[in-house]
Order: C-alpha cells, then sequence, then structure tokens
C-alpha cells in the first residue's frame, strides 16, 4: 500500500509502538513549544481525536501504525500523493497523521511552513544561535540574504537537538546528525545540499568554539550535487508577451505589477533587487538605474528604456499609493509599507502566468528569476558576447554566465560535429 502521508520521511527501523493517547499528548507539546496558535492546536488535536476513534473501532490495542493511518486516510477521503489536492481539509489531515508518523520515526517533526519570528530555543541553544549569527556577520560578513537562511536551518537543527531531551553540544554525535539530516523533507538534491552545508558550518564554529571534537565535522553526512544537471527555465517571446498582456494596467496594482515584471524581463533584476529599489537609483536625466545587487553587493548600472520608464512613472503617478518610504513599490494594504524582506514576488509570476493559461514544465522555476534566465536566452540567439550578458546580468564571473550557454540549443546543434567526420579523424 503506499505511503502518501510519509513520504518525504526517510526509511528507518520500525519503533516500538507507544499508546496513541501518549502520541498524541507528546504532539500536542511539540505544536505548543514550536508556537503553533491555539486555533492551529486546536484543529490539530480535533483532527487527532477523531483518528483516536477510528483506531480503536478497528484495533482495540489503539497503536499508532502506518497502515492504520493509510486507512483512515481513506476514509477520509484524501486524495493519493498523484493525485491533485484541492480541498484545505485534505491537507490537513494529511499533515496531521505526518507529524505523528514523524514524531514516532524521529521523536520530533519538522514544520512545513515558518513563521518569520520563530519561537526561542532553550537558553544554551538560543545563545549558540546567537553567537553562530554573530559570528557570520563580523568574521564572515555575510549579507542579510545568506544570514536568513542560515538561522532558519540552524534553528531547525538545534530545535531537533532540543526535542530530542539534548541540553549540550557535547551530546552530538555522528548518529545525532544523520537522524537530523534523515528527517528533513524531501526536495532537491541542491537545496538538501546547502542545508547540510550550514550544518558542516556551524559544527565549524561549535568546534573553534571547544564544544564538539574536530572529527564530527567529517560526520556531517554528504550529497553529490552535479552542476548544471538542470537547465535553466527560460520562456518564449509569446509566453511573454501573454503574460503582460493579461495584467489591468488601469488598477493600481496593475500599474505595480507591470512595472515589476518588465523590471525582471527587460533588464534581468533580480526579485530582491526589485524589491529593494529606491526612488533614488533612478535617473531619469541620463535615463540609467542604479542598483547595488542584494546577492553579491556589487553595484550596477544598466540603461532604463523608455518602456520600462513608462511603466515605473506610470506607476509613480497613478498607482502608488502616498507614502513617506523611499522605496517603490509598497503593499496596497494600509499601512502601505514596502514589501517584506522575505517577499520574493512570486505569488505576482504566478498569479498572471495562470490567469495567461501559460504552462510550463513540472519540474521548471516558474519563479520570477525564470524572466531573467529568459533575458539571458534572447542576448544568446542575439549573438550578444558573453561578457556583455554577464555585465547585464550583474554577474561577477563569466564563467557564471556560462551556465546559460546550455539553454541555446538551436546554436549548440548547428555547430555540432558529424559523428562520422569523428570516426575518420
Amino acid at each position: 500500500m503506499t505511503n502518501r502521508y510519509v513520504s518525504n520521511t526517510r526509511k528507518t527501523a520500525a519503533p516500538p509502538l507507544e499508546p496513541l493517547e501518549t502520541l498524541v499528548e507528546r504532539a500536542t507539546m511539540l505544536l505548543k513549544k514550536m508556537g503553533y496558535c491555539a486555533k492551529g492546536i486546536r484543529n490539530y488535536r480535533g483532527t487527532w481525536n477523531m483518528f483516536v476513534q477510528f483506531v480503536y473501532k478497528n484495533d482495540p490495542s489503539g497503536r499508532f501504525t502506518v497502515d492504520m493511518a493509510e486507512r483512515y486516510l481513506i476514509e477520509r477521503g484524501v486524495p493519493g500523493p498523484g493525485e491533485r489536492v484541492l480541498r484545505v481539509s485534505h491537507r490537513h489531515v494529511r499533515s496531521s497523521m505526518r507529524i505523528l508518523s514523524e514524531i514516532i520515526l524521529h521523536g520530533s517533526f519538522q514544520r512545513r511552513c515558518y513563521k518569520t519570528k520563530r519561537p526561542p530555543l532553550a537558553t544554551p541553544w538560543q545563545s549558540l544561535l546567537e553567537g553562530y549569527e554573530r559570528f557570520c556577520g563580523d568574521e564572515r560578513r555575510l549579507a542579510y540574504r545568506g544570514m536568513r537562511q542560515r538561522r532558519r536551518d540552524v534553528w531547525r537543527f538545534l530545535n531537533f537537538l532540543e526535542t530530542r531531551g539534548m541540553r549540550s553540544p557535547h551530546e552530538i554525535d555522528a548518529a545525532t546528525l544523520s537522524g537530523f539530516v534523515g528527517m528533513l523533507p524531501q526536495v532537491r538534491p541542491v537545496t538538501l545540499a546547502s542545508t547540510i552545508s550550514i550544518i558542516r558550518s556551524f559544527m565549524r564554529y561549535l568546534c573553534l568554539q571547544g564544544l564538539v571534537e574536530a572529527v564530527l565535522i567529517e560526520q556531517v553526512p554528504k550529497v553529490r550535487v552535479y552542476v548544471g544537471e538542470r537547465l535553466p527555465t527560460t520562456w518564449t517571446p509569446q509566453q511573454s508577451q501573454a503574460l503582460l498582456a493579461v495584467v489591468d494596467r488601469a488598477s493600481p496594482i496593475g500599474k505595480r505589477d507591470y512595472a515589476i515584471l518588465l523590471l525582471a524581463m527587460r533588464l534581468g533584476l533580480r526579485a530582491g533587487d526589485i524589491r529593494d529599489l529606491r526612488i533614488e537609483q533612478l535617473d531619469w536625466e541620463r535615463s540609467r538605474i542604479r542598483v547595488v545587487q542584494s546577492k553579491t553587493g556589487s553595484p550596477l548600472e544598466l540603461p532604463l528604456s523608455e518602456e520600462v520608464g513608462q511603466a515605473l512613472i506610470d506607476y509613480l503617478r497613478h498607482g502608488r499609493p502616498v507614502s513617506s518610504h523611499r522605496e517603490i513599490f509598497l503593499r496596497h494594504n494600509a499601512p502601505f509599507e514596502p514589501m517584506g524582506m522575505n517577499n520574493n514576488l512570486h505569488s505576482i509570476i504566478t498569479s498572471y502566468r495562470r490567469k495567461a493559461g501559460i504552462e510550463l514544465p513540472a519540474r521548471n522555476r516558474r519563479g520570477l528569476h525564470s524572466l531573467r534566465h529568459s533575458l539571458a536566452s534572447r542576448l544568446l540567439e542575439a549573438k550578444v558576447p558573453l561578457d556583455t550578458i554577464a555585465g547585464t546580468l550583474g554577474h561577477l564571473s563569466p564563467e557564471t554566465t556560462r551556465r546559460y550557454l546550455q539553454i541555446d540549443i538551436d546554436s549548440l546543434r548547428r555547430v555540432a560535429l558529424d559523428p562520422e567526420e569523428v570516426a575518420h579523424v
């Protein structure tokens, strides 16, 4: 039978069973500790109480098993992993069963959605997290973008240690590291490798502080990642025009979104640089736009075309709410503040892509960054030199830009060698 709610859990030995009521109480305590709101906890408890009644009706022993949870999902009409889940209630029931399963397997669980402000850890772990943040900021000079991901992943790791009952870094061993990696959600190898790399960096910090042995650093599991195994996503010119055509440019939000899409599509700006763009960065006299790239920290100056300039003027004059903020793009709900630091503008392109009926391959990246890739593809097709493309995209090294050569398939076909010619050399 297909297991549809623990598909994100690595295979492990079957743990000893415990009374279902005890498991539910443990799960409730973890929800409270991880900062779930009272209403969310009540919803989970309601689902678990119904599950307890279902279990005792079918098995007097009252134990949690994978098969019993699967039967309960079928009873509630929850679609399988290959089917599209349309109802919020289905996702909630599946999540409820996943939480119980992960607690049985690992003693804790990973929440799938994080709040910007996470609940504080116990004193020793919280102190280590804050110390690591200071180390990365003061010693390594990491930008906010890099710190945000590190803070998230290290918090998850320390929360895992805390929920396992550990009180000191001296208790960390190879089995602990493997257990944490084993309970991470199944994601693309490059994403998993990034998380593991951050945990390895944190272990180096603990080693520098004399809290763990150096040998433990090498015991952090490794993930093999093949560079360039996934081609960048590109949009055809027809798809790009269809995307822009469905934007309601008569509404204030439409004016904002249209300017955002053009900045990504015509200039190749990253989502963070668009989100943080300020009024003083627009040089109207010289028709230039200047940014300091959030990813690299290096300055970038690009031409401000008439199309992009007119879209920005239309938004600033007729769409942007009155505000003292210097950021160009604002939320259009009171109090009309700049967009949050964690907003990657993904919802904007997703909304208009669906409205335009544009279908992209399932494994393709569909966010705003895909428009940046498309610009690189068009420049390649126009035979623009690689160094010029690197300067336009703000790459510090042309080697980074060479990755985009993978998407110019037509040009590669034209210069491909005939196998017969190779055979006779």
